[in-house]
C-alpha cells in the first residue's frame, strides 16, 4: 500500500480522540466511535487521519504528559481496538499517524517514579538532573503563563530536573544511548502494528548545552537522523511529520538532505493568513513565501489554518502581537501564552465567505493541507473552558443528545450552547444535506486540489498587482500552471496585471467551473468580495463550462 511520497499529495484530518466519537456510551471518544465515522471522513477526501496521544496519562496536558509508550489510555479502548481501526483505515485506502512525543514523558511514568526514588535506578539517568537551577539560562521559558523556570526542585532527589515544557513533563535525557535506544524500540512497536507514521512533537529541545538556547543544536539533528534511517530501513513508505515552532530557516534543516523528516509544519504562515484577511493587506504572506527557503524533492510543508494548540504568535513581531490580540482575541480569556484559543469560524466571525477564502488559501499554497476536526463544518469554541478545552469540544454530528457525539450524559465535555454555533445551527448532518455549506466548499476544494498536479509541488512565482488587497500567484509542474487570484477584502475589486506567458486565450475557473477569456499579454477581471479564482488554460473539446468574458 505504502507508494513513496504519497504525503506529498495528501489531505491530513486532526482528530482529537477524546471528543470525536463516543463508540460505547461512557462520554469519551474512542476507537470504536471513530471506526464508525470513517465513512464521513472518506466522503469529505480525507487522506490520512492524525491522531492526538492516545497513551494512558494522568491528562494535565492531553496526553502529552505520557505515563506508558507501549500501550493505550483504556478510555479510548484496547490495543485490538486500535488494530482494528488501523486495519478498517487501511481499507478505505486511507492511512493514519499518531503523535509520538520525543522530548519529555509524564512525572507519572514509571521512568521517573523509579529515577526519583533511587538515583542507582538504570532509569535515573534517562532525565537531566542538577544541583543547580542555573544552568541552560538562555534556554526561553515555553509555557510563560504558567511556568516560572526551567528547572523544578524535587525533595526527593534533592534536586532540580530539566523541563521544557509544564512542570509535570519531565524532559528526557538524550544524552544516554539507553534513551535515544529506547524511543527506537518505540517507534518500531507503533510501527509493527501498522501504522503510517509519527508527527513528532517538540523536536527542538533534544538536547542541552549551555551557552545556547537549547534548541536547534547539531546533536538534535544527529539524532532525528538516526530515527529517519531506522524508519527507512525498516518501514519504507512510513513517514515522519516534524512539529518544530520556528523560524522556516531554522525549520527547514529538520528536513535534512531527505534524510531527516519527510514532512515540516509551516508556523510562520499560518498567522500571515489571519494578517491579510482581518487587514485586506497581502504583504505579510507574501513576505512570508519569499522567505520560505527551498525544500528537497521529496520533503513537504504541512500547512493549516487552526489546530488543538493555541493560534501561536511566536513568529511574529511584539507589536503585530498586540495587534491580533486587540482584533481576534479582545477578551483576555481567548488568549493562552502567546497565542489565541480560538477555532477557526469564530476568529473568522462566522462569515462563510472570509472562511472559504482561508481554506482556499490553505488548499492553493504548497504544502500539504492539515484540517482540525470540526472546521469543516464551521464548529464554534468555548472560551469558559480552561486551557485547551475550548477548541476541543465534541464534534457535532446531529441535533440528537450530545449533537450525537455521545448517548450518556455524562460527556467528556460540554457540547458548545452558544446559539450561533450550537448543534442546531453547526452539525455534520446539516451541512451535508445543504448544497452550499461550507462542507461541501471544503470538499470541493479537496477534489480540485487532488486532481491538479500544479498543487503538488513547491512552486509558487507571485504576480504584481498593485491592489494590496488582491493576492495572485502561479503554482506551476513540468507540464502545465495555475493561475490562483485572491480576494482579501469585503469588496468587489477590478484588477489588472500583465502576463505574456499565457497559454490559452481562455482558462477555466476550477471553483466555478466558468470559462474565462483574456487577453494574450494581460489578465484582467473582477472579483467578488472574498472570492478566489483557480485559472487552468482551457484544452480543446473540454465540454460542460459556462462561458464569461474578462476582457
Amino acid at each position: 500500500m505504502q507508494q513513496p511520497n504519497w504525503y506529498k499529495n495528501s489531505v491530513f484530518y486532526e482528530i482529537y480522540l477524546r471528543s470525536y466519537m463516543d463508540g460505547n456510551n461512557d462520554g469519551v471518544g474512542d476507537f470504536i466511535g471513530l471506526t464508525k465515522r470513517l465513512g464521513y471522513l472518506k466522503r469529505l477526501g480525507v487522506d490520512c487521519i492524525w491522531l492526538l496521544p492516545i497513551y494512558p496519562s494522568p491528562r494535565l496536558d492531553d496526553g502529552y504528559d505520557i505515563a506508558d509508550y507501549y500501550s493505550i489510555d483504556p478510555d479510548y479502548g484496547s490495543l485490538n481496538d486500535f488494530k482494528k481501526l488501523v486495519k478498517e483505515v487501511h481499507k478505505r485506502n486511507m492511512r493514519v499517524v499518531i503523535d509520538l512525543v520525543v522530548n519529555h514523558t509524564s512525572d507519572q511514568h514509571p521512568w521517573f517514579q523509579s529515577a526519583r526514588s533511587d538515583p542507582n535506578s538504570p532509569y535515573y539517568n534517562y532525565y537531566v538532573w542538577s544541583d543547580s537551577d542555573q544552568r541552560y539560562q538562555d534556554a526561553r521559558i515555553i509555557f510563560l503563563d504558567s511556568e516560572k523556570s526551567n528547572w523544578t526542585w524535587d525533595e526527593k532527589t534533592q534536586k532540580y530536573y530539566w523541563h521544557r515544557f509544564y512542570s509535570s513533563q519531565p524532559d528526557l535525557n538524550y544524552e544516554n544511548p539507553a534513551v535515544r535506544e529506547e524511543m527506537l524500540n518505540i517507534i518500531r512497536f507503533w510501527l509493527d502494528l501498522g501504522i503510517d507514521g509519527f508527527r513528532v512533537d517538540a523536536v527542538p529541545y533534544l538536547f542541552q548545552k549551555d551557552g545556547t538556547d537549547c534548541e536547534n543544536l547539531p546533536e538534535t539533528h544527529e539524532f532525528l537522523k538516526k530515527i529517519r534511517e531506522f524508519v527507512d530501513n525498516n518501514f519504507p513508505g512510513r513517514i515522519l511529520i516534524c512539529e518544530a515552532n520556528q523560524r522556516p530557516k531554522d525549520v527547514v534543516k529538520y528536513l535534512g538532505r531527505e534524510d531527516e523528516f519527510h514532512m515540516a509544519f509551516h508556523f510562520p504562515m499560518m498567522p500571515r493568513i489571519f494578517q491579510a484577511l482581518r487587514s485586506c493587506d497581502k504583504t505579510h504572506v507574501e513576505e512570508t513565501i519569499k522567505q520560505t527557503p527551498t525544500i528537497p524533492a521529496s520533503c513537504q510543508w504541512g500547512t493549516f489554518l487552526r489546530n488543538h494548540d493555541e493560534l501561536t504568535l511566536e513568529m511574529v513581531t511584539n507589536e503585530e502581537r498586540e495587534w491580533l490580540w486587540r482584533e481576534y482575541a479582545p477578551d483576555p480569556k481567548m488568549r493562552l501564552n502567546l497565542g489565541i484559543r480560538r477555532r477557526l469560524a469564530p476568529l473568522l466571525d462566522n462569515n462563510q465567505g472570509k472562511i472559504e477564502l482561508a481554506y482556499s488559501l490553505l488548499f492553493s499554497l504548497p504544502g500539504s493541507p492539515f484540517i482540525y476536526y470540526g472546521d469543516e463544518i464551521g464548529m464554534g469554541d468555548n472560551i469558559s473552558l480552561p486551557d485547551r478545552d475550548g477548541v476541543r469540544t465534541p464534534m457535532q454530528w446531529d441535533t440528537t443528545l450530545n449533537a450525537g457525539f455521545t448517548k450518556t450524559n455524562q460527556n467528556n465535555n460540554p457540547v458548545i450552547s452558544d446559539p450561533e454555533f450550537a448543534p442546531a445551527m453547526v452539525n455534520v448532518q446539516k451541512n451535508i444535506n445543504e448544497r452550499h455549506s461550507l462542507w461541501h466548499k471544503v470538499k470541493r476544494l479537496i477534489k480540485i486540489r487532488k486532481k491538479e498536479p500544479a498543487l503538488q509541488t513547491n512552486e509558487i512565482t507571485l504576480l504584481n498587482i498593485e491592489d494590496k488587497r488582491v493576492l495572485a500567484f502561479i503554482r506551476t509542474n513540468a507540464c502545465e500552471r495555475l493561475i490562483i487570484i485572491h480576494n482579501l477584502s469585503n469588496s468587489r475589486i477590478d484588477f489588472n496585471f500583465d502576463y505574456p506567458a499565457a497559454e490559452a486565450k481562455t482558462y477555466i475557473d476550477l471553483i466555478s467551473q466558468i470559462e474565462i477569456g483574456m487577453t494574450i499579454a494581460s489578465v484582467k477581471g473582477t472579483l467578488e468580495p472574498y472570492q478566489s479564482l483557480w485559472l487552468k488554460p482551457k484544452k480543446r473539446n473540454i465540454l460542460g463550462y459556462k462561458k464569461l468574458s474578462i476582457i
